[in-house]
């Protein structure tokens, strides 16, 4: 059986004219090594952007909420 890639679970906060929304979403964890930020790593890690859809024109914060 092949084994599970590790994920992360992070949090996006989005901003639209306005009103702030978050949602939660989980990234490959290897993804996360080759960058200082986490929102870089959201807004140009081919893996991250291959599995969700992120707008980053809204996108305003990133963080990490599960270990």
């Amino acid at each position: 059986m092949a084994k599970a890639k590790a994920k992360r679970k992070i949090r996006l906060l989005f901003v639209d004219e306005g009103s702030y929304h978050h949602e939660d979403v989980e990234i490959p964890a290897s993804s996360l090594e080759g960058y200082d930020r986490l929102i870089d790593c959201v807004r140009e890690d081919e893996a991250v952007l291959k599995g969700l859809y992120v707008d980053v024109a809204r996108l305003c914060g990133a963080w990490v909420t599960e270990g």
